[in-house]
């Protein structure tokens, strides 16, 4: 049953809900669906599921881009409803054609809508009807076989003794009935073969379908027109019939070989002169031209075969100058004049070569597709402005939702939230997270380095206990950073550690508590495991994922198991995921600045620094318009 159908303006203005179903959706499917799916450019999905509160839902969308208004329709996710996307297409049709900007009520459409769902659930029983008839169980196809084997014994006699006195045209008797009646033989084999053919097919082997391959062979050898290589397979059926038996498949046809006319041409002496004869007409015939003409027309008959199929193939063979000319025209006047709709066929073109592009700067492909896929359905069917060309128009819209994508949907502001934890007396507490050798104790060290320039106190927990060597690298670092650190050494429960620190510096009055993890890959289950440990044991205020800005498809592949390990081990009801994203060796990609949209389509979140040298100093906050300049260059 569906739950509830709602119509709204993209600036999110509801104009119309059904008062019919009136069913009290749980949680908030709607306000999920505009912030997960059509402000991050999702829109480009099939479906949205939604999974919270006890309720399971499945949310599907449909655009009028031209009006800018949404239609969205909500059901149970465990009813697979047919007639929704039909619904949606015929409520978006009707409603564009009463709907009015300055109207703001529209009960009126309440029986309209009653009427196109109820023609809408009948197509789609017919349509499941249907289905049910085609595709009928083999044991009722067998049944069917049964009942017609005697009728199909006495076709295929018949047919045999019709078929062995057909000639092909060429004074060859093609045995046909050899091929078709397999009891008249004895090929009994054959015959199987193909009754099971014809089972599996849910066909019944009946004489009407052998007769109507009959006839398609005959028409093919009445033809006797030259396909590619010179031999066409009706003649080849036809020559080579008589040899072919059942347990003797026929030969495929090859191209003969060509000819190549490799002699010399006759040297004749050429004269330019006119000739002209007593009764004063021009009768000059040049020699070497006709000597050319012959050789030529030996050669034409050679590739006859050849020529004569290509020029049948081409679809464009005929097609005249002034057809380009006319489209050359009609392309520059729709750039002037506008286009009437946008349609998929016309945004093809520009946006295969906008995902080629983005891919060049290290976008990851699957990312690409889908940005360009939601691109398309923001755009299919709105009206294409004056002196505007459709490449110019789509690099607009990619542009800004590019944009949309980078720009945080939350603020994440560190120093307001540190002075927050501050006033609750607190420490706040940061955890960094990643994969091996991206740099986590590194940045880390940068990030206490930015907070102490802004008068934050800062103290380092030494929690990677895995990784020989990485006690005393944070150790130097917080001897040249001159700030604290606490540490307990190796094999010890990371998570335990961690917690140690943060009771530490509620004592020392340290207003910010850094807490540096081992490296781990994602799909290291036992770290992962113990990860997720310390993030739930402690609860920390920010959870920042160190990733390299080098990586394309990789950083999709590392995001996404992160945040689906952390989700699965999770043991409190409050699940944590990735909050914010720190890239680091950012000044050696030049332009190939993809890594960065991949990371926070994928996450959703932010990225809050960037790396950008070696020393302290080198941390950056992201430049979105740069970023997105970059990327459509």
């Amino acid at each position: 049953m569906l739950e509830q159908l709602l119509i709204f303006t993209r600036g999110g203005l509801i104009l119309w809900t059904c008062k019919e179903i009136g069913n009290a959706l749980k949680g908030s499917p709607i306000d999920t669906l505009i912030r997960s799916c059509l402000l991050e450019e999702r829109s480009g999905d099939v479906s949205f599921n939604y999974d919270a509160h006890g309720a399971a839902y499945t949310l599907k969308w449909t655009f009028h881009n031209d009006l800018g208004l949404v239609f969205v329709a909500v059901y149970q996710r465990i009813l697979h409803l047919l007639y929704v996307d039909d619904l949606l297409s015929v409520v978006k049709q009707s409603f564009s054609e009463i709907y009015d900007p300055k109207r703001m009520a529209y009960d009126d459409f309440d029986e309209t809508f009653r009427q196109l769902r109820k023609e809408a659930e009948a197509r789609a029983e017919e349509l499941r009807k249907t289905k049910q008839v085609v595709g009928k169980p083999v044991s009722s196809v067998k049944k069917q076989g049964q009942v017609s084997k005697a009728g199909l014994e006495g076709g295929n006699k018949k047919m045999s003794e019709g078929g062995s006195k057909k000639d092909d045209g060429d004074g060859n008797k093609a045995k046909v009935g050899n091929l078709t009646n397999g009891h008249s033989n004895g090929n009994h084999r054959m015959e199987d073969d193909s009754q099971k053919t014809d089972l599996a097919n849910g066909k019944e082997n009946t004489t009407d379908n052998v007769a109507l391959d009959l006839s398609k062979l005959q028409k093919l050898r009445s033809k006797g027109v030259r396909g590619r290589g010179g031999i066409r397979k009706a003649d080849s059926i036809g020559n080579k019939g008589s040899k072919v038996t059942a347990a003797e498949p026929a030969k495929k046809a090859t191209k003969k070989n060509r000819v190549w006319d490799d002699a010399a041409p006759k040297k004749e002496k050429l004269d330019f002169t006119d000739s002209v004869d007593e009764n004063g007409s021009n009768d000059h015939v040049d020699i070497a031209a006709a000597d050319q003409g012959e050789s030529m027309m030996d050669k034409e008959e050679v590739f006859s075969s050849d020529s004569e199929s290509e020029d049948d193939d081409e679809p464009g063979s005929d097609e005249k100058p002034e057809a380009k000319k006319k489209g050359w025209f009609s392309s520059v006047f729709q750039s002037i004049t506008g286009k009437a709709n946008l349609e998929r066929t016309d945004l093809e073109q520009p946006l295969k070569a906008l995902k080629e592009r983005l891919m060049t700067k290290n976008v990851a492909e699957e990312i690409a597709g889908k940005l360009c896929e939601s691109v398309e359905a923001s755009l299919e069917g709105k009206k294409l402005a004056s002196f505007t060309r459709i490449s110019s128009t789509v690099q607009g819209a990619m542009e800004d939702a590019l944009i949309r994508i980078l720009t945080p949907t939350r603020s994440i502001d560190i120093l307001r939230d540190v002075h927050a934890a501050k006033e609750q007396r607190r420490p706040y507490v940061v955890v960094f997270v990643g994969v091996n050798g991206v740099g986590k104790s590194t940045n880390l060290a940068k990030v206490a380095y930015w907070l102490l320039q802004h008068k934050v106190s800062v103290m380092m927990a030494a929690c990677d206990t895995f990784r020989s060597g990485a006690v005393e690298q944070l150790r130097t670092h917080a001897r040249r950073l001159q700030v604290p650190i606490f540490e307990k050494g190796y094999e010890k429960d990371p998570a335990v550690v961690a917690k140690e620190a943060i009771q530490e510096a509620t004592r020392n009055g340290s207003d910010v508590v850094l807490v540096d993890t081992a490296g781990r890959m994602q799909d290291n289950e036992p770290l992962m495991r113990a990860l997720s440990k310390l993030i739930n044991l402690n609860n920390p205020d920010l959870v920042l994922f160190v990733g390299e800005a080098l990586v394309g498809n990789e950083a999709v592949d590392q995001l996404s198991k992160f945040n689906q390990k952390l989700s699965d081990l999770s043991t409190s009801g409050n699940t944590r995921l990735i909050d914010g994203i720190l890239l680091t060796k950012f000044d050696t990609i030049d332009d190939k600045v993809g890594a960065a949209l991949s990371m926070v389509y994928i996450s959703g979140a932010p990225v809050m620094f960037v790396g950008c040298g070696q020393s302290y100093p080198d941390l950056k906050k992201l430049n979105v318009k740069a970023i997105v300049k970059t990327l459509l260059k």
